[in-house]
């Protein structure tokens, strides 16, 4: 019976090899929350360009906007678990909309199997030069003077822009209203229509509006200066101290995905992260590249769950 039992063991573990071998066999879906142009569609394009070549099959991005990107996050969950449907994830759809939206329909924690960090940005706090405003200082001074007047536009309700926002208003104690937008493209169109007046944009959506001069930085989200921004002050320098809101993204997949399979993409993502083209690409994106282990990004996403809980809680933002 050992013998029999020793075999089948060894049996399994060699159809394991060669279905880990085997994969991808077929084009991978990569589904991303938001629409067409906004910094999740970039970054996931770039990505997948270049997992494309490390794993030799079509990395298919399939835009699902809509839902503050829960209906993008839900179709993975529920997706099989095969490798062939993976999730360009979020801060917000992994972990400000489990405090944001009363009910949901995928866990962050128990319905996702993480393979990588891809990398960070700040948000910049941005102006349409027409405002006529040059610092921090002035715009706070502005929404003061006259409350209620100035528009500020969010990429989606729940989007680190919205609550980067909300908490903007909260510390500074100013009443700016808010401006819902499905997705960052559509948002800097009517920023730099001047349509709206502010906002708080992704570095990845917003560097080449700044490098061209068609909107003007004020400051920056993160508690320490952007690197690749250095001359730019943060929010905290700039009065509001403690002020901290990063936008991250990584890649994950349905939990229940073969170990092999998450290994596999795990290897191609910290490759494909290594090289020199794709990390300039990033970097002109206003991007700071980071990879991880899968074990890395489970922590760190159990770690930004409660983070941001509490900035949700401080802005007074929830759905029902």
């Amino acid at each position: 019976m050992t013998r029999i039992l020793a075999a089948a063991f060894a049996l399994l573990a060699a159809f394991s090899s060669a279905v880990a071998a085997d994969y991808p066999s077929r084009p991978v879906t990569l589904i991303v929350a938001f629409t067409p142009g906004g910094p999740s569609d970039v970054l996931a394009r770039i990505v997948g360009r270049q997992l494309e070549k490390i794993l030799g099959q079509t990395f298919v991005i399939d835009n699902r906007p809509g839902g503050a990107g829960n209906i993008a996050a839900e179709t993975v969950a529920h997706a099989a678990p095969d490798g062939y449907t993976l999730l360009m994830g979020n801060n917000g759809l992994l972990a400000t909309n489990q405090s944001l939206f009363r009910k949901l329909n995928f866990d962050a924690e128990r319905d996702f199997a993480p393979i990588s960090l891809i990398g960070s940005q700040p948000n910049i706090l941005v102006v349409n030069p027409k405002l006529g405003i040059a610092s921090m200082g002035e715009l706070i001074a502005y929404a003061k003077a006259d409350p209620g007047k100035l528009n500020y536009a969010n990429s989606g309700f729940g989007a680190a822009a919205h609550l980067s926002a909300e908490l903007f208003k909260s510390e500074a104690k100013v009443d700016i209203v808010s401006v819902s937008y499905k997705g960052a493209a559509p948002a800097l169109q009517d920023l730099i229509a001047s349509h709206v007046q502010l906002m708080f944009a992704t570095s990845a959506s917003v560097i080449g509006f700044l490098k061209a001069g068609t909107l003007r930085p004020l400051a920056v989200t993160t508690l320490k200066r952007f690197s690749l921004m250095p001359d730019l002050p943060t929010v905290a320098e700039l009065g509001l101290p403690g002020f901290d809101a990063t936008t991250w993204h990584g890649l994950v997949a349905p939990a229940g995905t073969r170990r092999d399979i998450i290994e596999t993409l795990n290897r191609a993502t910290v490759q494909a992260l290594a090289d020199p083209d794709t990390v300039r690409q990033l970097h002109d994106l206003g991007v700071e590249v980071g990879s991880s282990t899968p074990e890395e990004f489970a922590a760190y996403i159990r770690s930004e769950i409660p983070k941001w809980a509490a900035v949700v809680k401080a802005s007074g933002a929830q759905v029902e």
